[in-house]
């Protein structure tokens, strides 16, 4: 059966544009990887309301709150894999330098016999629309380009 994860495209307004908050996952394979592995903080959930479930891997994989406000609801996206991700744009603040996540166990190195601990998320950042279309993994970046386009139509006369 194919998962589903939820999550939160976190958005504000600068004088330089519109950017976006996304995470970086964290764990030996990610380490050296940039264009295309960073994210929409989201995860897994089973029962769950959807939104409820964004919010608290939001809080999950940063360490703090989901924002308050307005939650636009996003057009689902599938991963490679099959993974659903139920996703929703909200606007708000998150201090990126205070990105603090849970933590998953592995065998590490492989086939060591030896399990370590890795964070969820080794970081965050908040970029222009420009550069997160080439951060996120590509099959969330219409995730960036639905939020462009719903702002555009809230925003016109």
């Amino acid at each position: 059966m194919a998962t589903e994860s939820a999550g939160l495209l976190i958005y504000r307004n600068q004088t330089e544009g519109l950017e976006v908050f996304l995470v970086h996952p964290g764990g030996p394979y990610w380490k050296n990887k940039d264009l295309g592995a960073w994210s929409i903080p989201k995860g897994e959930f089973d029962q769950e309301d959807a939104l409820l479930a964004a919010k608290r891997e939001f809080t999950e994989e940063t360490g703090m709150p989901a924002p308050q406000g307005a939650y636009l609801l996003l057009k689902p996206v599938v991963q490679k894999g099959g993974k659903t991700i139920f996703a929703w744009a909200v606007e708000g603040e998150v201090d990126a330098v205070q990105v603090h996540s849970n933590s998953f166990e592995m065998e590490w190195p492989p086939r060591s016999g030896q399990n370590r601990a890795f964070p969820e998320v080794d970081r965050g950042a908040w970029f222009s629309v420009e550069a997160a279309l080439e951060k996120i993994n590509p099959r969330q970046a219409s995730l960036v380009r639905e939020l462009v386009e719903k702002l555009e139509e809230l925003t016109s006369p």
